[in-house]
């Protein structure tokens, strides 16, 4: 195989393994959060708004670990250093 084909490969490989883990972590992340949530308010319906607010808002910062593996593997794909360097050899 040539240096193209080995540069492609892995950075095919980098970027599934980055939004898999990224995304595993995330929605477990998640489900941790909305679950205990969910048992705070059953247990102090009067603060339902509250933590339901404060809900939203932890989810939303839960949710930017997926965007950036996103990112991060877009970059792997498209944004390669690697491929540069392989072209001017």
């Amino acid at each position: 195989m040539d240096s193209y084909a080995i540069i492609g490969a892995v950075s095919v490989l980098g970027a599934c393994l980055c939004i898999g883990i990224g995304s595993i972590g995330s929605s477990l992340g998640e489900g941790n959060a909305a679950a205990a949530a969910l048992q705070a308010m059953a247990q102090q319906p009067d603060e339902a708004n509250r933590i339901r607010s404060t809900m939203f808002v932890t989810l939303a910062m839960i949710e930017t670990t997926a965007l950036y593996a996103l990112l991060i593997s877009f970059l792997t794909l498209y944004a390669n250093p690697f491929w540069n360097y392989a072209i001017n050899q």
